[in-house]
């Protein structure tokens, strides 16, 4: 740790655990040693990254990976381009400050990001939009072939869309949904397209990107991966894994506001050949022909379909300047240390969580997911505490990780209220019993 001071612990209290295949099996067991949490944070290279962001006094967020805090210089951005480029510009902007391009400058921002090549990213649409696209054009370039195959417990949106493109395309398809453990197994003859989040959003538990991607073109498929909660988190390495498609959405780890437009990724090899099913006006190779017929613009322009949105775009375009410089690898490296100091954390105040999330590093994301029979009014309670995190059905506390902004004694601090709500069944309330819409 660099010469940190540590102090030894009681360690009998260090025992969490994690279910893995319908069983439970031990997760975090570890001598209890306690960094100085202070000496973590002055000597952490990414802790001037904080000033890049605006986050409220008396808050300690966890819930980055639901919608990410607000970069510092995003507002002053944002009205500039609402007061110069719009309201005195005008229509002329679309030129002048070319708006009719930033889908592809922001694409090509975020491709190093994602382990992308220049000119294989844009930015457009929805994550559920541009996986209809990329479905679609994965399924025509494997005729014959009828089977989607998914992780059961995928994102809900990733399994309606691939429900919908089943239904909807002439010939008859079936979306398979199997463990993630019987992936590879399952990858059989009939299987043309591999669908699979890189980090599923509940449990924080990470795909092996490279090794099914190489299951799936073995056995002749494709595989598109949606990187909703691991773009701008971790390193992710779609031409190393050799993906076929990828899709993301640019308003968790990316930080580009609620609702940011999404990104759609496009491996080289097929930019020549795959056709998305939205045809829109600028996704056409002359858009401003007008011609009476379609004729799909070349590369990754043909998965844009209508007109930009210039605002949204211009936040999300801010936002990734909060990366300027980031080593991800740093990033990760420090969530990994996040994760350890929450857990041992929890531990310690005697007040240990089943833990959902792996414990071995290389196969998690940045998030830590905990079982509590009350975890909705938990959450609550943490909330009305100032620890913003998040629920997901049934039970799971869900806290995300983000090391941009985040600092090792806040995510110690958090865990201790979270034990001491825990202690004193403080979440008891009617108040924090009742739903709200938006959980």
């Amino acid at each position: 740790m660099n010469n940190t001071k540590v102090v030894l612990k009681d360690q009998t209290k260090v025992a969490l655990c994690l279910r893995s295949a319908g069983a439970l099996l031990p997760c975090y067991h570890r001598s209890m040693l306690t960094p100085d949490l202070a000496a973590l944070d002055r000597d952490d290279p990414l802790a001037p990254l904080r000033a890049r962001f605006r986050l409220p006094e008396g808050i300690i967020y966890l819930d980055g990976n639901s919608l990410g805090a607000l970069p510092a210089d995003v507002p002053a951005h944002v009205a500039a381009v609402t007061e110069t480029q719009w309201g005195e510009g005008l229509i002329r902007s679309w030129n002048n400050h070319d708006w009719i391009d930033l889908p592809a400058r922001v694409g090509n921002r975020i491709a190093p990001l994602i382990g992308a090549a220049a000119g294989t990213v844009v930015a457009a649409d929805s994550t559920s939009v541009n996986l209809f696209k990329v479905l679609v054009a994965a399924l025509r370039l494997r005729p014959g072939r009828r089977v989607i195959l998914t992780e059961a417990g995928n994102f809900p949106t990733d399994a309606y869309m691939a429900d919908s493109v089943a239904r909807l395309l002439a010939e008859e398809h079936e979306v398979r949904a199997v463990p993630a453990s019987a992936l590879p197994a399952a990858l059989t003859a009939d299987v043309a397209v591999l669908l699979l989040t890189e980090v599923n959003y509940r449990t924080g538990a990470r795909h092996d990107m490279a090794g099914l991607t190489a299951a799936a073109h073995a056995a002749g498929a494709l595989a598109i991966w949606d990187l909703a909660h691991s773009a701008g988190a971790l390193p992710v390495g779609l031409a190393t894994a050799d993906a076929d498609f990828a899709v993301g959405c640019g308003y968790k780890y990316l930080n580009g506001g609620p609702g940011a437009p999404a990104f759609v990724y496009v491996a080289p090899r097929h930019l020549a050949t795959y056709a998305q099913p939205l045809e829109g006006w600028l996704g056409h190779a002359a858009p401003f022909a007008f011609a009476d017929t379609y004729h799909r613009a070349a590369g990754i322009d043909a998965m844009r379909v209508g007109t930009p949105p210039i605002l949204a775009l211009s936040a999300l375009d801010k936002a990734l300047d909060a990366f300027a410089g980031v080593d991800l690898a740093a990033l990760k490296a420090k969530a990994d240390r996040l994760f350890d100091i929450f857990l041992s954390t929890l531990a310690a105040e005697g007040q240990p969580l089943e833990c959902l999330t792996p414990a071995d590093p290389h196969r998690r994301g940045t998030q830590v997911s905990l079982r509590h029979p009350e975890a909705y009014a938990v959450m609550q309670a943490l909330i009305a505490r100032g620890v913003i995190g998040d629920f997901r059905e049934p039970d799971i506390l869900r806290f995300g990780l983000t090391p941009l902004y985040l600092r090792h004694v806040e995510v110690a601090a958090a865990a201790r209220i979270l034990a001491e709500i825990l202690a004193t069944r403080a979440w008891d309330l009617p108040q924090y019993r009742r739903r709200a819409k938006v959980v």
